[in-house]
């Protein structure tokens, strides 16, 4: 999907009950518009990759994905 808008990809993870991990804040602002999701996993740049891991493997075995839908985790 290079190339293909923020929507697109929101809306090609929904489509698979997956959640977007992503360093790209135009995320924030789609979910904040009420764009459709099935989750998105946020980390600020500065994140180190140890915080980043280990959020997603907390995201993994405590959320369902039913918890993640239309759900923002920050890192």
């Amino acid at each position: 999907m290079a190339g293909a808008r923020d929507e697109e990809h929101l809306t090609f993870a929904l489509a698979g009950g997956r959640v977007i991990f992503t360093q790209d804040a135009d995320f924030l602002r789609l979910h904040t518009a009420g764009h459709p999701n099935a989750g998105i996993v946020y980390a600020p740049q500065q994140a180190t990759t140890g915080a980043i891991l280990r959020t997603l493997m907390l995201v993994y075995d405590v959320l369902t994905p039913e918890d993640m839908t239309s759900h923002v985790e920050f890192v």
